[in-house]
């Protein structure tokens, strides 16, 4: 038997990705480990409709991996990227916007969206179910950048 448990992501700024994942995103942290003598911190995350599931057993997290000494890290997507999937692409894209997130491929298709985290590293998020019917002004909007 085997079990996904987690992604681990090196960060260069602890306060910012937690902005980003937690403020902006709305994963939820459930476990924080700080070890003075390696000089890292360890923050794990799971999304809101992970957190039952999470009590009861566990689920797969995200893994912040802040090295104390270490703020920059080159090709933040060597790793490929994480992927969520959302209730509504739209509506969750559009209230990351409003949140000042970039969409860098926005969700033309009713069904694909890629932004990315204050360090680079690439998030793909996924509608739930079937592509939603095509809307304005996603349909019409240029990618940004890279993902």
């Amino acid at each position: 038997m085997m079990e996904y448990l987690h992604t681990m992501v090196r960060v260069g700024n602890l306060e910012h990705a937690l902005d980003f994942y937690c403020n902006k995103m709305g994963l939820i942290e459930v476990r924080r480990s700080e070890n003075e003598k390696g000089r890292f911190t360890l923050v794990f995350l799971i999304a809101p409709g992970d957190k039952e599931r999470f009590i009861a057993t566990t689920s797969p997290t995200i893994e912040l991996t802040y090295n104390w000494d270490e703020h920059e890290y080159g090709g933040g997507r060597n790793f490929g990227h994480l992927a969520y999937r959302v209730d509504n692409i739209y509506d969750y894209c559009k209230m990351l916007m409003d949140k000042s997130v970039v969409i860098n491929r926005p969700p033309r298709d009713g069904r694909m969206a890629f932004i990315k985290s204050p360090d680079g590293i690439s998030v793909e998020l996924l509608q739930r179910g079937d592509a939603l019917p095509l809307e304005e002004p996603w349909t019409s909007m240029p990618n940004i950048g890279s993902w």
